[in-house]
């Protein structure tokens, strides 16, 4: 059975902060009952109850479900929520998430804001599913990368997860990544062009060592290194780091890649990255690497098409 994605308190803390955003957009307030909405104001009696749902129009993953949760609980707390389709769960279209049962006026005043959360986390999730379900028969891993909307990151992470993709590291605080433009930099402080690989390696495993206490994974920190090379490639499998990203590879060089791995570092993990789509993962996952980062799933997701309905009785 598929373990359900953890909608962690980190994340539900930046999720609070966006949703504050989102409602002061919208009613030039950080709460419903100071804030204005013209339109609903104006013709929409302020006693009045009704029930809304949320329609998929679409086919997909949903995602978005614990953030309007936190949007009614806190914004809209009259307005009861009754949820059919959880977050990471798939959905058809025609079929109801949920139904609001409340005041119309407050249903009506928070729709953009939860339709907008929804729409945006369950396109990401239903594109990760996606890429995910184009290699299942593999032994391969989709994660997301950095290029996430400012702010939304722990959200899209989140959806990712939905969608059942893994995360990659979640910013710059929690894993080492030595890409290229630190050993275009580093380079100018070694010797020998030999040594800019294997000194990049002992420094960053000297500091992991010396800074444990400081890191959210301790001793245990993720130390990877990019190399788009296969030159590169051998001499980063003879260190001490933990996995080898290949950059913009094809799937020929991915192949030779993999077998000098296995041959001289079996225990080092190589994960694809670069230009990676819906048309080229199968060919990617099938050399043998064992995660494949696309940052696709996040900068290119398109919105997922949900709309609300009066539920007319």
């Amino acid at each position: 059975m598929k373990r359900a994605p953890t909608f962690s308190k980190s994340t539900q803390q930046d999720c609070m902060k966006l949703i504050e955003l989102a409602i002061c957009e919208d009613i030039n307030a950080a709460d419903l009952a100071s804030g204005v909405d013209c339109t609903t104001a104006a013709i929409v009696p302020d006693s009045i109850h009704a029930e809304a749902v949320f329609v998929s129009r679409s086919d997909g993953i949903i995602c978005g479900v614990e953030v309007v949760k936190l949007a009614l609980d806190h914004w809209a707390p009259e307005i009861e929520l009754t949820v059919n389709i959880n977050d990471g769960e798939k959905i058809r279209a025609g079929q109801t998430i949920g139904v609001m049962s409340g005041l119309a006026h407050d249903i009506l005043t928070m729709e953009r804001t939860c339709l907008n959360f929804m729409c945006r986390l369950s396109g990401i999730s239903s594109l990760t599913h996606e890429f995910v379900d184009r290699i299942s028969e593999t032994s391969a891993c989709v994660l997301d990368t950095r290029k996430t909307t400012p702010g939304w990151r722990r959200l899209e992470k989140y959806a990712v997860a939905c969608g059942g993709g893994q995360n990659h590291r979640m910013g710059l605080y929690d894993a080492i990544m030595i890409k290229d433009n630190h050993l275009a930099f580093f380079r100018t402080q070694v010797n020998e062009e030999g040594d800019v690989i294997p000194a990049a390696i002992r420094n960053a495993k000297s500091w992991i060592n010396e800074h444990a206490s400081e890191l959210p994974n301790g001793s245990e920190t993720i130390l990877q290194l990019e190399v788009d090379t296969l030159e590169q490639l051998r001499v980063a499998l003879k260190t001490d780091c933990d996995i080898v990203l290949l950059d913009n590879m094809d799937s020929a060089q991915l192949t030779e890649a993999v077998a000098i791995r296995n041959e001289i570092s079996p225990e080092i993990i190589l994960e694809a990255s670069g230009g990676v789509n819906l048309d080229s993962i199968v060919k990617i996952a099938k050399t043998g690497v064992e995660r494949i980062s696309v940052g696709a799933v996040t900068h290119s997701a398109i919105n997922f098409d949900i709309g609300l309905d009066w539920k007319m009785s």
